[in-house]
């Protein structure tokens, strides 16, 4: 075992900023959904706002405790329920396909592109059905999913899209348009502690939709159509409320929006040393026996939520053997995804078999996620790429 200091596969960065924000919070007495909630939302709308470049109108966000929330929230704000289908990825996290579940609807699992693992349009458009209403992509590892052919996709058939955006801040497509701006029925971003920026646990659904909006806004809380900071700040007496609809409990807290409030104001510049640090990984792992993850074009803007290799079909070790051996060496790591083919529960209820799903199967059995994250120092990237070099080389 390595004789230096553990390094994990992720860690987040939080300043003195976030602290005193926090502490701010706690000894206001206001400890649940309200000012700081309120106060996070509007500058989400404003940095996504600052990046419109056409002229559609800006998007309205919600906070929530959760992407997963804000995925559920956003399929029952459409409408969806038992006999339709939804169109997702194979190669993701559960909580993508688990939400068309909670409606009662069946997610249908499709196979990804081989150079960055994103929806592949193609096996979209082959797997919609009568009954399919809506399409889901995921922004595999930070990088854009082919959103003009999955949108165009979309309108020919009538359905709706909903973007599963946990990896994708900041993230743009080629013409310059961020995720979130695209115009899609929804977006929803995560904020868990180990995304582009943390609020430990925590979400945001965007959309111009005013009415999902609205919709989310009362599911997110119970149903009730005035939400708690309403109530409870108003000068005139304001105890009533009224359930319009058995909702949910899926607000986010001031603790955990006091957080998020500076982490945006940082996430551009967590962004740019992720950045250089995957620029790095692909300058020194360039030579190796492994396939580097697939990069934005120059004028689209990733991530680098993860950095995913892939070991080549020559490399002298399986991934298995890789992933002990880095951890010899004390550098942590993961895989992304297990894909959902392989799951007992989505395997099980929808017959779904490896050889359906060829792409995310060889890639799965040939990945890893190294350490990428804004903390890391130079010298922690130089340990990841000595130690990725020595597993391979066998020494």
């Amino acid at each position: 075992m390595s004789e230096l200091p553990f390094l994990p596969f992720a860690l987040p960065e939080i300043g003195e900023e976030e602290v005193q924000e926090v502490a701010q919070c706690l000894r206001s007495g206001w400890l649940t959904t309200g000012p700081k909630t309120r106060q996070f939302e509007t500058d989400f709308e404003a940095m996504l706002a600052n990046q419109l470049n056409t002229d559609q109108a800006p998007v309205s966000a919600i906070a929530v405790n959760s992407a997963t929330a804000g995925l559920h929230l956003a399929l029952e704000a459409l409408g969806i329920g038992p006999g339709d289908e939804v169109i997702v990825p194979t190669h993701t996290f559960t909580a993508t396909a688990e939400v068309v579940r909670y409606m009662g609807a069946d997610p249908v699992f499709v196979d990804v592109l081989p150079d960055s693992l994103n929806l592949n349009p193609v096996l979209v458009e082959k797997a919609i059905t009568p009954k399919t209403r809506m399409i889901m992509p995921v922004h595999f590892a930070g990088l854009a999913a082919p959103m003009h052919e999955i949108m165009q996709i979309a309108k020919t058939h009538g359905l709706k899209v909903v973007e599963d955006a946990a990896h994708a801040l900041p993230t743009s497509l080629h013409d310059g348009q961020w995720i979130g701006n695209l115009g899609t029925d929804a977006t929803v971003f995560s904020f868990y502690a180990n995304k582009t920026m943390t609020t430990g646990e925590g979400g945001m659904l965007v959309s111009r939709n005013p009415d999902l909006i609205k919709r989310v806004k009362t599911m997110r809380l119970h149903g009730i159509n005035r939400d708690v900071f309403d109530r409870f700040t108003s000068k005139a007496p304001s105890w009533y409320y009224e359930v319009v609809a058995p909702g949910f409990k899926y607000n986010l807290t001031d603790i955990a929006s006091a957080i998020g409030i500076h982490q945006l104001k940082k996430a551009t510049g967590f962004q740019k040393r992720r950045q250089a640090i995957a620029q790095y990984y692909h300058r020194e792992l360039a030579n190796l026996p492994v396939v580097l993850p697939q990069a934005a074009d120059a004028d689209a803007l990733h991530s680098w939520h993860l950095y995913v290799l892939r070991l080549a079909d020559n490399c002298p070790i399986d991934r298995d053997t890789f992933v002990d051996q880095l951890y010899a060496q004390g550098i942590g790591c993961s895989v992304h995804y297990i894909p959902l083919h392989l799951q007992p529960y989505w395997r099980d209820t929808y017959n779904l078999r490896a050889e359906h799903f060829p792409v995310s199967q060889h890639a799965y059995e040939r990945m890893v996620s190294i350490p990428l994250y804004s903390k890391m120092t130079d010298i922690d990237a130089e340990r990841v790429v000595n130690a990725i070099k020595k597993a391979l080389s066998g020494a």
